[in-house]
């Protein structure tokens, strides 16, 4: 059942004789794709998009403490997906509210850990440096550092930011310049940032498969 279907958006039921690609949902060629999803993924099952996005995620991860249900972890998710992380971790709390994350919770990896000890042995079995982004005494400018292409890049909670026992594991502490009148910017803002950081160093610009499209 296709439930994340948007009427404003997507394309309507295929025309013509249905296309033999095992990828292809009979239910969305029928009755039409209008889930949030880019062209090139039209008509696809979901597994199918995920084992596609498999094949060329990004070496970068993103962490976000959940102690107090924080509303910006659909935000992180979104925007993970938006930028192909390998996989999203959440400290602590495994409910979270999934409406920010537009349901691209569906395409992307999530793991939970109960407390940062068990993020940082993930961290140690899979090679990856773990970098806090908050605005910290002695942090580095995330703008200035080159961060390391197998990160793990982890967020705090709105207000407090990260924790204590986050900010002493962290390998690194970058900080985002902020020139207004506010102390922080939440964990969503930070994500996006700081994941398009990753990108501009070590991605390469997409290209764009023709879709699949009705003829």
């Amino acid at each position: 059942m296709h439930d994340e279907q948007d009427s404003g958006v997507g394309v309507g039921p295929w025309a013509g004789p249905w296309p033999d690609d095992p990828r292809l949902d009979p239910e969305l060629l029928a009755g039409g794709d209008r889930r949030n999803v880019v062209d090139r993924y039209r008509y696809w099952r979901r597994e199918a998009i995920v084992a596609d996005l498999d094949t060329h995620r990004h070496d970068f991860h993103v962490a976000v403490e959940n102690w107090q249900h924080d509303f910006n972890i659909g935000t992180v998710v979104r925007t993970a997906n938006a930028f192909l992380a390998r996989e999203v971790h959440i400290v602590g709390r495994r409910r979270w509210n999934r409406r920010g994350a537009m349901v691209t919770d569906r395409y992307q990896h999530v793991r939970y850990h109960p407390g940062i000890d068990e993020l940082l042995a993930y961290a140690a079995d899979t090679g990856l440096t773990l970098v806090g982004i908050d605005n910290l005494p002695g942090s580095v400018a995330l703008e200035s550092v080159a961060l390391p292409r197998r990160s793990l890049l982890l967020f705090g909670q709105e207000g407090p930011g990260l924790s204590e026992p986050a900010r002493r594991s962290a390998s690194l502490v970058c900080s985002i310049a902020q020139y207004g009148s506010t102390r922080s910017i939440n964990a969503g803002v930070a994500s996006g940032i700081a994941m398009h950081a990753w990108i501009r160093q070590h991605a390469a610009r997409p290209a764009e498969p023709a879709p699949v499209v009705s003829t």
